[in-house]
Formats: structure tokens, sequence, C-alpha cells
């Protein structure tokens, strides 16, 4: 699946200007009707390191009241949660009725990172393909509309984005050893995307792949996803 995305898609910055500018309105909207008609909203995001996952993030809360969402950055479980089934931590981290949860990383890492760096038996990974598909049905049959967003950007994009993380000071501290260390396995986190796509994208919770290359095009594609979900539930605004 990821073979055939068209990376060279691009937006200039007067349309980006204008198109963000009338999304994040219009989310604001959304934001507020989320909380009157008290309706739980998760919105996933993963992608490959250096996709702009965070920058996306930004613009998509920019203009939302701070009350009505959180943002769930996802690192690897301790304590107690790596003593419990994996979902354990996100059941705790899931949103009120009225507010959304926006999870930077996800349960999917049992079937990314895990998969890859053998952090689990294959046998733990191949079933997660359907416990992750039913505590995604539980989600949306309790009235949650779930959003799910992988970012991708080419390998010779990440080098690049990666070099200019080492050499701006502000920038450095996203750049560690481990991100280095997943590039080298590129090939085996490429199919472990491909399958999760395949495996989880259902008609209730389906995954929107982003094209990253442009991060001004990846931004406005996840803005307008999330403004087109909402309104399907909710009305226009």
């Amino acid at each position: 699946m990821l073979k055939d995305l068209d990376l060279s898609l691009r937006l200039k910055r007067d349309a980006y200007d204008r198109q963000l500018e009338t999304l994040q309105n219009k989310l604001h909207l959304l934001g507020y009707q989320v909380y009157v008609k008290k309706i739980p909203v998760v919105i996933v995001f993963e992608g490959c390191d250096a996709a702009g996952k965070g920058g996306a993030i930004k613009r998509l809360t920019e203009r939302l009241d701070p009350r009505g969402y959180m943002v769930c950055p996802i690192a690897a479980p301790a304590g107690e949660d790596k003593d419990r089934h994996y979902l354990y931590r996100f059941w705790r981290q899931l949103p009120e009725q009225g507010q959304i949860a926006i999870f930077d990383r996800s349960w999917y890492g049992r079937v990314l990172v895990e998969r890859v760096e053998g952090f689990c038996s294959e046998a733990a990974w191949q079933r997660a393909y359907s416990e992750i598909n039913q505590f995604e049905r539980e989600l949306v049959e309790f009235g949650t509309i779930v959003i799910k967003f992988w970012e991708q950007i080419s390998r010779d994009e990440q080098l690049r984005r990666f070099k200019e993380r080492e050499r701006t000071d502000y920038k450095s501290w996203k750049l560690t050893s481990e991100d280095w260390r997943n590039r080298a396995k590129w090939d085996l986190y490429q199919a472990a995307v491909d399958d999760m796509l395949l495996k989880t994208s259902t008609s209730i919770a389906p995954w929107t792949v982003v094209e990253a290359n442009d991060k001004l095009y990846a931004r406005i594609k996840v803005l307008k996803t999330v403004v087109m979900r909402l309104e399907s539930v909710l009305g226009k605004v």
C-alpha cells in the first residue's frame, strides 16, 4: 500500500494559509459541538519518525478550547503498565463524553515497534490485530468517533529531516539514537505498517494515510479529514 503513495504532493504557502484559517475556525465550532452533544472523540497519530505528527497536532489544536481536548504522548510502557495487558493503559486515557483525546502514538505500537524489535512474541502481535479491531469497535459502539492517521514520508526525506534536527539547536532534542536504529530497519517497519493498514482499517475505524513529504500538504489533509469526519456526525458548521 505504501509504495503506491504519491509523496510528491505539495501545497503552496498562500493556499495553505488560506485553508488553515478556514479549517481551524471550523474545528473550533465543531469542538464546541462535541462538548454540547457529549460525544467522545479519539484521534490517533502514527507515522514514520520525523513525519510531522507533532506539527499536525499543533495545527489541529491551535484554536480548540484547551478545556476540550487532551494530547496523550505515548512512550514505552513502564511500572504497572508493563505487567498488564497492553491495552490497559489506553483504556485509562480514553476521553470523557464531550472531550477529544489525541494520541501521539498509540496501541498500534504492539504491531509496529514491539513486532519489529521483538518486544513481544509473534503470537502476541498476530493476535493484536483482532484485539485492536474489537477495542475500536467497542469505542465506536459506545458512541466514540475514532479517526486514525498514518503519516508517511520517503526514506530520503526522513534523512534530510534527521540532519536538519542535528544542526538545529531547538530541534536536536527530537533526534535520538533510537530514531537512527529504527531507520536502519526501514524495510521491516514498512512491512509492518502495510500489514497494520491492511488488517486494521475497518469500515467503522478506517485509516487515513497522509502523504507527508510536504508538511503543508500533510497538515491540511489532516485538518480536512477531521473536519469532514466530525461534520458527518455533528452536521456542517
